[in-house]
């Protein structure tokens, strides 16, 4: 166990903001986590700390940050047309990605390059091109903090919604998240449905399942800023899920709005799209900017304060509101006051 004190955190979120701790405890396994959850309720407040790609902090941070760095990929099974791994929570996301690619696992090729730890995937529900990690996760291990139990969550216990589990919502801060199981295809299922990933990989060559991982990170360097160049947290706001018959307005009104197929009766409105419409693309707030290639994403120029870019927001978010009455909901977390 590493106890680090007055911590800066500009190497735990991917903004880039340098804003400090009080403590950053990073655990490595079971054991260390458990002998960290008796002594909690003595020290609020506490938050569990990933990959921090997806916080805006706007303030330092009083408190106890746990920082699970558990590592270690497995195989534990596998049938005729499919394999269960487990993966750390500490793990980066890529990396998994990268492993099961290298070994012939179908199924998470197309979350290719999404920032963050293993840990955070079944918090957030991760997903990209298609794909959402619920379809390929089996259970989800945890400690309760409460107690220091091992307790185990399968896929529907976790309670998956768009861009959501249990773990962000009513059991938030109450585990920490160990280890995540894959169930993964060991024969061919490729998910080609974007068209942008279609082409991508014909440009490659053949269809593989390679091809598809490299045609994903191909499309998101290019449209995408890298978090080690330039401070963002990817995507800030959720793309808004509205009824068929609301999408159809929208259709009559905006022929080129781009709309995605959600559940059945509703339809997903690129929420990049709405804040370009208003003119905010490429627009600047100091050192805080909506990114000049993708509407969806608010980058950290240097020297941008957590509520530089919290601002900002504001404004993508009620011009969103006034000109398509569209309230956008923020996948970003903020942490602190505002």
């Amino acid at each position: 166990m590493l106890i680090e004190e007055n911590i800066s955190l500009k190497p735990y979120n991917t903004f880039g903001l340098d804003y400090r701790a009080d403590r950053i405890i990073h655990l490595h396994d079971d054991s260390e986590i458990r002998s960290v959850s008796k002594k909690l309720q003595d020290d609020l407040p506490f938050m569990i700390l990933g990959g921090g790609s997806n916080l805006l902090f706007t303030g330092d941070f009083g408190g106890t940050m746990l920082h699970p760095v558990i590592g270690g990929i497995r195989i534990l099974k596998s049938d005729y047309n499919s394999v269960i791994i487990s993966a750390g929570s500490g793990i980066k996301w890529d990396n998994l990605v990268a492993w099961t690619v290298e070994n012939g696992f179908y199924g998470l090729e197309n979350l290719s390059l999404i920032p963050g730890n293993v840990g955070a995937a079944p918090v957030q529900n991760i997903g990209a091109y298609g794909t959402e990690i619920r379809n390929s996760i089996e259970r989800v291990e945890t400690i309760r903090l409460s107690d220091g139990q091992q307790v185990f969550f399968n896929n529907d216990e976790c309670g998956f919604a768009y861009r959501f589990s249990i773990f962000k919502g009513p059991e938030k801060g109450k585990y920490i998240v160990t280890r995540v199981f894959f169930r993964l295809r060991t024969t061919v299922s490729l998910n080609l449905d974007y068209a942008s990933v279609n082409e991508e990989v014909k440009k490659l060559g053949e269809v593989s399942l390679k091809n598809v991982r490299q045609a994903i990170i191909n499309i998101r360097k290019n449209k995408l800023p890298d978090p080690e160049v330039i401070g963002n947290a990817g995507s800030f706001f959720k793309n808004p899920v509205v009824p068929l018959d609301t999408a159809e307005k929208f259709i009559k009104e905006y022929p080129l709005i781009p709309l995605y197929p959600d559940k059945t009766g509703f339809k997903k409105i690129a929420a990049g799209w709405l804040i370009q419409q208003c003119g905010l693309k490429g627009k600047n707030y100091g050192d805080a900017g909506i990114h000049e290639k993708q509407a969806l994403v608010l980058v950290n120029y240097g020297k941008a304060t957590g509520l530089d870019i919290f601002k900002l927001s504001e404004l993508a978010r009620i011009s969103v509101k006034e000109k398509f009455g569209i309230d956008l909901e923020r996948e970003v977390e903020i942490v602190g006051s505002i």
